[in-house]
């Protein structure tokens, strides 16, 4: 079974790997179908999908990245880190609850699911630790890429001057329409919401929390595709029933550097 990724590479990390995994549909199935909002690459076990069809992609999923395992989360739009994790069944829905995860294990991969949140993929340096956050409004709003940051290099002895991150596909700057901001923002998050069209540019909001946290700006990657204009992706927004697409990252073995 075929699953699509967005490869990505830290520059100049070693032996970091990340994926961004698409829908993999373009064009969109019809609306019609009975499954339209679940077809494509799926991996959620938490969505009204067939779960065989789930398993069949989530064993897909190991394979295609040539991991021992993953760490999977229960996503609850908090700002819970977690570390060295114990990896999950790729059979059953994780009972992790947590919104981020972080390991120092090689080819243990951290697993992120969004429909239109952000993913950040955390890599120190020396490409010896990972992270991964999930990161909605909420998540903005409790600035958990910055707290993120703090505890990440904290546990593992690290300085943000040494962290790269990269944000994966995620609402865009023009469709996070937030009607009622007064109510559940603050004054604090004015500067990137848009009283024209009433959205927030989140996209920026996490690299400002990011670079707060001391990330070099050069160390910060941001993959700018939106998922609610692009049909390639899962979005909550255009789609209330739907599945979620992976985000991954991992470190291999020196062996493996090269590959």
């Amino acid at each position: 079974m075929a699953l699509t990724f967005l490869p990505f590479l830290f520059p100049g990390v070693p032996h970091v790997r990340c994926a961004f995994q698409c829908r993999g549909l373009t064009p969109p199935p019809a609306v019609s179908a009975p499954d339209a909002d679940y077809a494509g690459g799926n991996l959620s076990l938490d969505v009204n999908d067939a779960p065989e069809s789930v398993r069949a992609r989530r064993r897909a999923l190991a394979a295609t990245l040539g991991v021992d395992d993953w760490v999977e989360l229960r996503q609850v739009h908090g700002d819970a880190l977690l570390f060295e994790p114990d990896p999950a069944d790729p059979e059953q829905p994780s009972t992790l609850e947590a919104d981020g995860a972080a390991t120092s294990r090689p080819r243990r991969a951290l697993m992120i699911k969004t429909a239109d949140c952000q993913p950040i993929l955390l890599a120190d340096a020396s490409g010896r630790h990972v992270a991964a956050l999930h990161a909605g409004w909420r998540g903005n709003r409790c600035n958990f890429p910055g707290s993120g940051v703090d505890r990440f290099c904290a546990r593992y002895g690290i300085s943000p001057r040494d962290v790269f991150a990269v944000r994966g596909p995620s609402l865009g700057p023009t469709l996070a329409e937030f009607v009622n901001f007064d109510r559940e923002w603050s004054e604090d998050f004015r500067p990137w919401f848009d009283e024209q069209t009433r959205c927030m540019d989140l996209w920026s909001l996490t690299r400002h929390q990011l670079r707060q946290a001391g990330l070099p700006a050069s160390h910060i990657y941001g993959l700018d595709i939106c998922t609610f204009a692009n049909p390639a992706f899962y979005s909550y927004r255009r789609n209330h029933a739907c599945g979620r697409q992976a985000s991954l990252i991992w470190m291999t073995t020196p062996a493996q550097a090269g590959v």
